[in-house]
């Protein structure tokens, strides 16, 4: 059976595609969109769902208040320590030298989830012509015609089902729960090691219960993966120091692998790919979701230009036209973002003698010359303008 046609379909029920949706119809409630999730509909089944801690910017929290979807729990960062782990070179940032209520917050990417599905209900019941429709595979998909198609299906690193430009990056990132004694509230604590970045950052659980983020070769992840309780609590405080505190409590511990995949083209024709399903990144600046909110909340302005009004230019050039402006909107932000990215994962992974003084040298200059750092953080709070 033939679905109905609309104006626009997003493919993808993650926070990206929902986001879109939201402010598409916020702005537009009379858009004939339709949401494709293969998500279950029920939020329950949700609810025990992935409890990675997810860094959010402030600037992301000023999107998603636009449309009432923050989640209640959350943890404020309010300063930022960066280290080199047995090296000379520290950088710390404070919410206050920026004059900024946060520097960032850390949610469970299933709050995040949980929180927009809600919101979009609401903004639902004002958009007649809104169709959320739940399904297992490609065949509703491919079977709906519509004037304009959003890919935001998303996928983490190497369960993508594209290979476009990138690198492998050959590590993994073990995530976990971590118990510390006495630890500093609202701080984020990123040491770089041999192997990779460990992040130690706060949750909503408590100031002595904080996400753990600790990236290194695949065979030394699995390795930690396995260890004993105790003996992995000896391993990290032995990798961290004593700086934060004591470790006293691991749990949940789950690996990830960690890469580069991006679209050089984000625009062909009618479609345009969004969030992850344009490009995934290395956790080190914790850059991917907020990227691609920014892409979900500019694309809408663009689709509402379009769709918007009885004066609306649907034409199929119009709709080019639109999505290739927005993907000129989004090269520099996009570019910088990536780039600065990628060069993290791999810099602060040297071992080389020049990199790892130089290294040290940047840090040092972060600490010491404040329009450096000032620059680098509203980079990483609202991205590139």
């Amino acid at each position: 059976m033939r679905s109905q046609s609309c104006d626009i379909l997003i493919h993808g029920g993650g926070p990206v595609g929902l986001a879109c949706a939201a402010w598409t119809l916020q702005k537009f409630p009379g858009a004939h969109l339709t949401l494709l999730d293969r998500n279950p509909e029920n939020d329950a089944d949700l609810a025990s769902a992935d409890s990675r801690g997810i860094a959010l910017s402030h600037g992301s929290k000023l999107l998603l208040d636009t449309i009432h979807a923050w989640p209640q729990e959350c943890a404020d960062i309010h300063r930022v320590h960066v280290s080199q782990a047995s090296r000379f070179g520290r950088a710390l940032m404070t919410r206050e030298e920026l004059k900024q209520d946060a520097l960032g917050h850390i949610i469970r990417y299933r709050d995040i989830h949980i929180t927009l599905r809600q919101a979009l209900r609401k903004i639902q019941a004002n958009s007649p012509n809104f169709v959320w429709q739940h399904i297992d595979g490609n065949d509703v998909a491919n079977s709906i015609p519509a004037k304009c198609v959003v890919h935001a299906e998303g996928g983490l690193f190497k369960k993508q089902d594209w290979v476009e430009a990138g690198r492998d990056y050959g590590q993994s990132a073990l995530v976990g729960l971590v118990e510390v004694e006495s630890a500093a509230p609202h701080t984020a604590w990123e040491r770089f090691t041999a192997e990779g970045p460990l992040a130690v950052l706060p949750s909503h659980y408590g100031p002595n219960t904080l996400n753990l983020v600790w990236c290194g070769s695949p065979e030394s992840s699995q390795r930690r993966l396995q260890l004993s309780d105790a003996d992995f609590l000896i391993s990290l405080q032995n990798e961290f120091g004593s700086r934060i505190g004591r470790f006293i409590k691991i749990q949940d511990r789950r690996l990830y692998e960690l890469g580069l995949n991006y679209r050089k083209e984000i625009t062909h024709g009618n479609e345009v790919w969004i969030g992850n399903a344009a490009q995934a990144l290395h956790p080190v600046a914790g850059q991917g979701l907020n990227l691609g909110l920014r892409d979900a909340y500019l694309l809408a302005e663009k689709l509402v230009g379009v769709f918007s009004g009885s004066t609306g230019n649907q034409t199929l050039l119009a709709i080019q036209d639109a999505l290739e402006g927005y993907a000129q909107s989004r090269k520099a932000d996009r570019t910088t973002t990536i780039g600065l990215t990628d060069f993290m994962a791999r810099v602060f992974t040297s071992n080389l003698i020049p990199i790892v003084l130089a290294r040290g040298l940047a840090l040092s200059a972060l600490q010491w010359l404040p329009p450096v750092k000032t620059a680098l953080a509203r980079q990483m709070m609202f991205g590139r303008r």
